[in-house]
């Protein structure tokens, strides 16, 4: 039964990340006490709720900086910080690295994940291998 519960409300916090969002507000939307339903969410997810609640909004942030050439600014206001400086400290304690530094990481690997790989096999059953004449894959030789 908590477990549902939980499940709910995780999923309508899930949902209203970009909104400002206390304690005070998720125990009324439940409609259980603040400190009943504090109590509840900890045995169901074995964390805090402020703790979900700040997990889920950096790794949101953590996607966008990953994904989109957005300021850091933008999404530190969109994940509800009060500053960058807020947000980078933040973040640094999560993910061991500023946003920034992040982001630059994570694109280069981003990169070195999609390089060519040229399989033979494709050129073998390529038209263009039939037209240029039968001789071997020009990579392979």
């Amino acid at each position: 039964m908590h477990d549902d519960i939980i499940s709910t409300l995780t999923d309508w916090i899930d949902n209203n990340l970009e909104k400002t969002l206390s304690i005070d507000e998720v125990a009324a939307k439940s409609g259980y006490s603040k400190w009943h339903l504090q109590r509840m969410f900890r045995s169901v997810t074995k964390q805090t709720l402020g703790g979900y609640i700040r997990e889920r909004r950096l790794t949101l942030a953590a996607e966008a900086l990953r994904l989109t050439q957005r300021p850091v600014f933008d999404i530190a206001m969109q994940y509800g910080y009060d500053s960058q400086q807020t947000f980078s400290r933040v973040f640094r304690r999560q993910f061991s690295q500023t946003p920034t530094a992040y982001r630059h990481t994570m694109r280069h690997a981003s990169l070195k994940r999609s390089s060519w790989n040229f399989d033979c096999g494709d050129y073998a059953t390529s038209g263009f291998s039939q037209r240029v004449s039968e001789k071997s894959c020009p990579t392979c030789g």
